[in-house]
């Protein structure tokens, strides 16, 4: 995924009210930015931090841009935009990256399905029949672990989708969760108990059932975003 144009750089300011930040530029302009995170963001944002942002010229905006990436308190890039993340995925797949998941025929984004009324990230379609896959963002690192977790705060949402996946695994559908991890120099995911012991729960039911969980890391820069390796899920 290539940010076209190429992101610009500031200073992070605030974040506040959860869809706000308030950033200064490099030229010493000061903004306030659309925040595309519901989360936390704990541990991935720094205040006085490097921060990328796409600016966008549309008169109709209230915001004159939107927060990609943050440089963590560790150091690290991570894209907090989670609506970037599907799309990476996406790309992924069609890509052969995701090797899992190769050989699809067809894929859908936000096909309905389950008794809890969710919608799936993705529908593939193979000749021996179709996997559901969810797909979850993750920025949360801690120190200098290599090893990111999720999520970043209780999610009674990451909950549902994993009764819903672990319901078709039983019947025999074939289910996956993907994390999708957007931060530098990790090497493994694993579930944040810490945080919310229920997801950690809801996981665990969910390998039993017969969910397939993945996790593939991103290289990050202002000029592009792509998952490009496979990583270990760890502590399940």
């Amino acid at each position: 995924m290539r940010f076209s144009p190429a992101l610009e750089t500031g200073r992070l300011l605030l974040r506040y009210k959860r869809f706000l930040a308030d950033i200064e530029t490099d030229s010493g302009e000061r903004l306030t930015i659309h925040c595309p995170n519901t989360g936390s963001m704990l541990n991935c944002m720094l205040p006085g931090g490097r921060v990328w942002f796409s600016r966008s010229n549309d008169p109709k905006r209230k915001l004159p841009g939107t927060w990609e990436i943050s440089e963590t308190p560790q150091g690290r890039l991570a894209c907090i935009n989670t609506g970037r993340a599907n799309t990476l995925v996406e790309e992924a797949l069609r890509a052969g990256v995701i090797e899992e998941l190769a050989g699809f025929t067809a894929l859908k984004r936000e096909v309905p399905y389950g008794v809890e009324n969710s919608r799936v990230d993705f529908r593939l379609q193979y000749p021996e029949g179709d996997l559901y896959l969810e797909v979850k963002s993750v920025t949360l690192g801690y120190d200098d672990s290599p090893v990111a977790a999720f999520p970043d705060a209780v999610t009674q949402r990451g909950a549902r989708h994993l009764r819903e996946l672990a319901a078709l695994a039983r019947q025999g559908v074939r289910a996956a969760l993907l994390y999708c991890v957007n931060l530098s120099g990790i090497v493994a995911v694993r579930p944040a108990r810490e945080i919310d012991p229920a997801y950690t729960a809801a996981l665990h039911e969910a390998i039993v059932a017969g969910v397939q969980v993945l996790a593939y890391g991103a290289d990050i820069s202002a000029e592009e975003v792509r998952l490009v390796r496979r990583l270990e899920v760890v502590d399940t």
